[in-house]
């Protein structure tokens, strides 16, 4: 059974012993891996199908970005103690994660520009992607990783002549001003959600990482000593 109280003893009493355990698990990648894949579900069949907010340049990727992720984690989940999944899975877990911070940071910065003076700051919004290694995503996915919305315009716009159900308006009289985590006072941008989710991650992940490396590399290189 699950016991806190016993985790964070063990965390309290040897922590960097206690995170290099958890790494060891699948279940903090399997939880990275899921969260991931739940925020692309979530962007790809609520807001972009149901609610027609179409995503922009920079959207996809930042849906790009947590896709690797979903592989870093399960390939890790497969059999965290073996050594190449998990440096897969690391390597894979953070380059999609500063992949992501990047891509969050320029939409945050066009988003800003887009609703201020500056029109030269929306600079960077292109409807033909480049993704890395050359992968043609947008075009052996289209209806996942095709821009077709602005960047920095978050808003849903259903196409004309559809009717909506009642949820369906709801949620685009909601989102009206754009996605916002609080519409009312247009207070967290999607670029900045998504910028908290690739830092928290990091965070989490680098202390990981860092455990495992101190418990396998370097206290057992100064206890062969």
């Amino acid at each position: 059974m699950f016991n806190i109280k016993q985790y964070w003893d063990a965390l309290k009493a040897s922590p960097i012993q206690t995170v290099a355990k958890w790494q060891d698990n699948r279940f903090l990648w399997l939880l990275m891996a899921t969260a991931s894949l739940s925020l692309i579900v979530v962007a790809h069949s609520l807001f972009q199908n149901y609610i027609y907010m179409a995503p922009c340049e920079q959207c996809v990727y930042i849906r790009f970005a947590f896709f690797c992720m979903v592989f870093g984690g399960a390939i890790a989940a497969v059999n965290p103690k073996i050594l190449i999944l998990k440096i897969i899975g690391y390597i894979l877990a953070f380059w999609g994660i500063i992949q992501g911070i990047m891509y969050s940071i320029k939409l945050n910065i066009i988003h800003h520009a887009a609703h201020g003076d500056d029109p030269f700051g929306v600079q960077g919004c292109s409807a033909e992607p480049s993704f890395p290694l050359g992968l043609a995503l947008d075009k052996w996915f289209p209806n996942w990783f095709n821009p077709t919305g602005d960047c920095g315009f978050d808003s849903a716009i259903p196409p004309e002549g559809i009717e909506l159900s009642g949820l369906q308006q709801w949620l685009v009289d909601f989102y009206a001003d754009g996605w916002y985590l609080i519409p009312s006072a247009q207070l967290v941008n999607m670029a900045q959600a998504c910028l908290f989710a690739f830092i928290v991650c990091f965070c989490f992940l680098g202390a990981m990482f860092v455990s495992w490396i101190i418990r396998d590399f370097i206290l057992q290189i100064k206890d062969n000593r």
